[in-house]
């Protein structure tokens, strides 16, 4: 089985910022995931040609179900906000996603623990201090029915804010341990190795800086795993001619469960 996690930019170049779906498809296509977890993905966004991101990965990789979260509704550039619970399906959004090759038994949406009000945020390049408005973060989880038995996996998008991202993890931990049985967490967690192991208390798959993706020092994407997922045959953290970030495979031999 191969997992692999990628937050995509929806769909852009990080050097021009152009989103081209043919290079988007030809990326996941490369990548061959039996299962996908998508960070930034658009849906009927003017930035990404009105596409459906989600729906393009899955034809590209021949996925038998997909499931996509909004996080944010409306045009980034203009009337940009918190996605309602049950959001109108027509209406353009941008959230995370999962696509499998597996048939998907049952899914839960999550909408996390988010700040309301602007923090400040210190950037690094330029260094200056500003006032940042913190998205609705979000994730899904789905109970996947594999060859050797049903998988948790999730994907999701923390937040960057040192602190509130910890609060959020711990939400999704419990979301999955409560569950019980093996569990897999994909995604841009936006936080190191150490903190994100320390929260869940799940171990690692795969260990590669992932950020930025031209010259990465850290890694912030990461595929933890709880209980007995399989053993990991291969990693490996992968450039590819679009986003900021570099997505994380993972290939798991699951018929040696202990």
């Amino acid at each position: 089985m191969r997992l692999v996690t990628f937050n995509v930019l929806h769909g852009a170049s990080a050097d021009d910022g152009e989103v081209d779906l043919d290079r988007f498809a030809r990326a996941v296509v490369a990548l061959d995931p039996d299962v996908l977890a998508l960070q930034e993905v658009d849906r009927g966004q003017e930035r990404s040609h009105g596409a459906d991101l989600a729906a393009v990965a899955a034809e590209a990789m021949g996925a038998a179900t997909t499931r996509f979260v909004a996080a944010m509704t409306g045009d980034p550039r203009h009337r940009w906000q918190p996605a309602p619970r049950s959001p109108d399906p027509e209406a353009s959004a941008y959230g995370v996603a999962l696509l499998s090759r597996y048939p998907l038994v049952g899914w839960r949406d999550l909408h996390l623990p988010r700040v309301a009000t602007p923090v400040p945020r210190v950037r690094r390049h330029p260094r200056r201090v500003e006032l940042a408005h913190e998205e609705r973060r979000a994730a899904v989880i789905a109970r996947l029915e594999t060859p050797e038995g049903p998988l948790l996996v999730a994907s999701a998008h923390l937040s960057f804010l040192p602190g509130w991202n910890l609060l959020q993890l711990y939400a999704l931990r419990r979301a999955l341990t409560s569950v019980g049985g093996p569990a897999v967490l994909m995604g841009d967690l936006n936080m190191t190795p150490r903190p994100a192991r320390a929260v869940t208390r799940f171990r690692p798959l795969a260990r590669f800086d992932t950020f930025p993706h031209d010259s990465p020092r850290e890694q912030i994407d990461h595929v933890l795993a709880h209980g007995d997922v399989g053993v990991v045959t291969d990693a490996r953290a992968v450039q590819l001619p679009m986003s900021d970030h570099r997505a994380v495979v993972v290939e798991l031999d699951r018929s040696r469960l202990r």
